[in-house]
Formats: C-alpha cells, sequence, structure tokens
C-alpha cells in the first residue's frame, strides 16, 4: 500500500538469484506449503507495505519465473549470480525507484522473517545509514540501508560483501534487536528440513 505523500518511501530487495550449488535442485522452488518457497517469502514482502519491490533472480530463471508469482514485483535477471548475492545486488540497484529514501534487503530463502520483523527494523532505524537486525545469537536479515549507502552497494562483491560493509561503517549501523533466533535459509537439503520442521511442514521430495 503506498504511503502518503511526504512518507519515507521504502523498497523491498528480494534476493532470489541463487544458483543453489549445494542444494542441488532449485531452493527458489522448493515446496514450502502450499506455494514455492520464494513466493512464500515474497508474499511476506508484500506484506510488509513496501512502495516498491525487486527481485534479482538468476539460477533457473526460466523455470523460476514460469512457477513463481511475481504479481506486484519488478523481476531482474541477474546473470552474473554465480558471484554472490553482492552482483543482485548490484543488478536490483537500476531498477530501484529514483524516490526510494531507503532499501530493505530480504533472502529469498528466509521463510522465517515476519513483517513484523520488517517493521520493526524500518521503526527503531531512525535515519540512520544502515540498521540490522539483532537476533538472540547474532546479526541477522533483513538489513536496512539509506540511500546515501546505494554507491557502496553497487560496488559489493560475493556473498559476505554486506558484512563486511557493516564492519566497514561499524558506527553508522543501528543495530534493532528482534526476540527469536536468526531465521533458518536454505542452502543444503539439511537446510531445507530444518525450515520445514520449524514451520510445521512435511518435505515433499518428488
Amino acid at each position: 500500500m503506498p504511503s502518503p505523500q511526504g512518507e519515507t518511501f521504502v523498497t523491498g530487495l528480494v534476493l532470489g538469484a541463487g544458483g543453489s550449488t549445494r542444494l542441488g535442485r532449485p531452493k527458489q522452488l522448493l515446496p514450502y506449503g502450499d506455494r514455492p518457497l520464494l513466493e512464500h517469502t515474497l508474499g511476506t514482502a508484500r506484506d510488509c507495505g513496501f512502495q516498491q519491490l525487486v527481485v534479482p533472480i538468476g539460477g533457473a530463471a526460466a523455470e523460476v519465473r514460469e512457477r513463481v508469482d511475481f504479481t506486484g514485483a519488478e523481476v531482474v535477471v541477474n546473470q552474473a549470480y554465480g558471484e554472490g548475492c553482492s552482483s543482485s545486488i548490484a543488478a536490483a540497484l537500476d531498477a530501484v525507484n529514483p524516490r526510494c529514501d531507503v532499501l530493505v534487503l530480504m533472502l529469498g530463502d528466509q521463510p522465517g522473517v515476519t513483517p513484523e520483523t520488517v517493521r520493526a527494523l524500518l521503526a527503531a532505524r531512525g535515519d540512520a545509514p544502515l540498521a540490522v537486525c539483532r537476533y538472540d545469537d547474532g546479526r541477522g536479515h533483513p538489513i536496512a540501508f539509506a540511500r546515501t549507502v546505494f554507491p557502496q552497494l553497487a560496488d559489493l562483491h560475493g556473498d559476505k560483501g554486506v558484512w563486511r560493509l557493516l564492519d566497514e561503517r561499524a558506527g553508522d549501523v543501528v543495530d534493532v534487536p528482534i526476540a527469536g533466533n536468526i531465521p533458518l535459509d536454505v542452502d543444503t537439503p539439511e537446510d531445507y528440513k530444518a525450515v520445514l520442521a520449524a514451520a510445521g511442514y512435511t518435505e515433499v521430495t518428488a
């Protein structure tokens, strides 16, 4: 739902371009409840009330486009997805609305994140350049970036680029307390089983 004029313009960025090399099949399409895993995360992002939603895809892009409902989202194809999450962020920045004040980074394979977590992150960041969720067991996504940080986001490299940026700009980061442990993400078959178990779902192997 668009915010009234003058309110902060927030873009949600859901990373969905992973190559799923350790999993052996496209993680975006893993059954999670009654829909694919990435579609569940997009549903969460829609419920956050972002003014814009951008989703970079890459691994199995054609199949992902065919089977995932991207209604309301702008899809960006990241041909360099094998170079890590940073390449997807860089690819997506060109699609971010010029009016965007804050970018919220979410992982497409982390279904345990809730809209309440995102709202808490945005409410507590104030006007800080960077804000990150501080769970009981450490820092985790989602992460919020002010527009002033976008040039640095474009220059990140590899899977850990965002975390290096938070370390480099430690004085500019607000840690937002979030109850519970960091929500699980999916990189391996064992991760997938754990994510399903946490949600009370049964694994579908077909």
